[in-house]
């Protein structure tokens, strides 16, 4: 039963950019496996080729880079009904950059990413559903982060990321949520407290 409900929040998002028909949904569908993690368990490592997409039903996930001192930098945060993986390693083949952890209990849905091409490829429907996602997730928003980071204040970044997420502070531990604010945690400590005066 729970599971059903994790395929029509999936078929939801699919059908979010785009119309997907019958015929196109069943070739999904067909290639969907769950996959359950642990809370700190590692999906991705850094270095590994990326196999799959995965759409995250419940629970977090953090992609992290490390770099060569040994600092952690949190790339993204995923949620629920985010798709996560490393988009550089599947079309490049290559190995990943960054790796991709638990936060929480997290249930995911996995989908093979050759598979996941070849539908699209040969599908038209699904081909406007991967431009349309793509250009809503790779080009507006990265590009709207992006300015976000140059022109808002960590505060204005801080409340819209509560916006869009109201209770991500019971979830997600201060130091990962100043990390993909691109702040410390003390200052997030500092904004969080002249919030509450």
């Amino acid at each position: 039963m729970v599971k059903e409900k994790y395929i029509s929040e999936l078929k939801l998002k699919f059908e979010s950019y785009s119309h997907i028909s019958e015929k196109s949904w069943s070739l999904i569908k067909s290639i969907i496996k769950f996959r359950e993690l642990e809370k700190g368990e590692i999906l991705l490592r850094n270095g590994q080729i990326a196999k799959n997409i995965y759409f995250v039903c419940k629970g977090a996930l953090r992609a992290y880079i490390t770099d060569y001192d040994g600092n952690i930098y949190n790339k993204n945060i995923f949620l629920e009904t985010d798709f996560a993986g490393s988009k550089v390693s599947y079309l490049q083949n290559a190995p990943s950059n960054f790796t991709l952890e638990s936060l929480e209990k997290t249930t995911l849905v996995s989908l093979d990413y050759k598979k996941y091409r070849q539908f699209i490829n040969n599908n038209l429907d699904l081909k406007d559903f991967y431009i349309s996602y793509l250009e809503n997730n790779w080009v507006i928003e990265k590009e709207q982060r992006e300015v976000s980071l140059v022109m808002e204040n960590a505060k204005e970044r801080y409340l819209k990321l509560l916006f869009k997420h109201p209770n991500i502070e019971q979830r997600i531990q201060q130091l990962h949520l100043a990390s993909h604010l691109g702040i410390t945690p003390t200052q997030l400590s500092r904004i969080r407290k002249n919030l509450k005066k």
